[in-house]
């Protein structure tokens, strides 16, 4: 069992997941999804994205070495450059990293739940807040 500390990386990479859906819900293409709403919905999924890469950095990698299907160093290294190079975020590599590798890293998330030695209460208070507010599936879990 892992150390409670690894609870809140994991919370925060799976409520940012939640809103990542939430504000790209109803796109069709990469296209839509950068120019609408003045880039309000892409530039707050680049926020999300970027939180995910720093939370991941985090959890403790003997964690991670469990789960080697998920690409580590690339969330890492997304967040960086994303960090770090604004004008230079192909609109495309984001569509598709939602398309296509936020389920994945969001059912390890919950995989990894299930390893970190936490009290049932820390979680329920954590996702009874406002701050974790798309997570109440977890109270089942």
């Amino acid at each position: 069992m892992y150390n409670d500390t690894n609870l809140i990386y994991i919370l925060t990479i799976l409520e940012a997941i939640e809103k990542i859906k939430i504000y790209s819900d109803g796109f069709e293409t990469a296209d839509d999804f950068f120019w609408a709403n003045q880039q309000l919905n892409f530039n707050g999924t680049l926020n999300l994205l970027i939180a995910i890469g720093e939370e991941s950095k985090k959890i403790d990698a003997k964690l991670k070495q469990e789960f080697p299907d998920m690409k580590w160093k690339e969330i890492a290294g997304m967040r960086d450059r994303l960090a770090h190079d604004y004008r230079g975020i192909d609109p495309n590599i984001v569509w598709s990293v939602i398309g296509s590798e936020l389920e994945k890293l969001k059912e390890i998330a919950i995989k990894m739940l299930e390893r970190i030695d936490f009290k049932q209460e820390l979680l329920l208070e954590a996702i009874n807040t406002r701050f974790f507010a798309h997570l109440s599936y977890l109270k089942n879990s």
